[in-house]
């Protein structure tokens, strides 16, 4: 199995993690527009990880270390469709708790009801559902607030 490097992301990285975001799902059908992935992918109080794998961007992760009540939240995951299925999501959540594993109890995450793959993902991983916000991005859909222990 080829390694996965995973690094804090340049400039250019944030555009393309910003790209990648936009023109994948969930992101899509929430309306969620380039730019206001550009935004997040630049806010100071995120951290932006990019994944690479046979020295191919692979996937990205957007972290607010003190996101639900002080408790990391990861803001956002996204691999390639080209690596979709080969554990990129998987490597990106295990470095997200490695990271934080020493400086907090507890990781969180959203996901929108409808994204059934990446929810069947995070249970996987051990997430568990903890709250919905009804409606809270589009009508007719929920987000679902799912929390770990790490």
């Amino acid at each position: 199995m080829e390694k996965i490097d995973i690094h804090l992301a340049n400039e250019q990285e944030k555009v393309m993690a910003a790209h990648l975001l936009a023109t994948s799902e969930p992101w899509i059908t929430l309306h969620i527009t380039e730019d206001q992935c550009r935004k997040n992918c630049h806010d100071p109080e995120y951290l932006v990880y990019m994944a690479y794998k046979g020295g191919s961007p692979a996937g990205i992760i957007i972290l607010d270390p003190r996101g639900v009540a002080g408790s990391p939240y990861i803001k956002s995951i996204a691999v390639y469709p080209e690596f979709r299925g080969e554990g990129i999501g998987s490597k990106l959540l295990a470095f997200a708790e490695d990271l934080f594993r020493n400086k907090a109890r507890h990781i969180f995450i959203c996901v929108s009801s409808f994204n059934r793959r990446a929810r069947n993902l995070y249970e996987k991983y051990g997430f568990k559902a903890v709250g919905e916000f009804r409606d809270y991005i589009i009508e007719g859909a929920s987000e679902i607030l799912m929390h770990k222990w790490i």
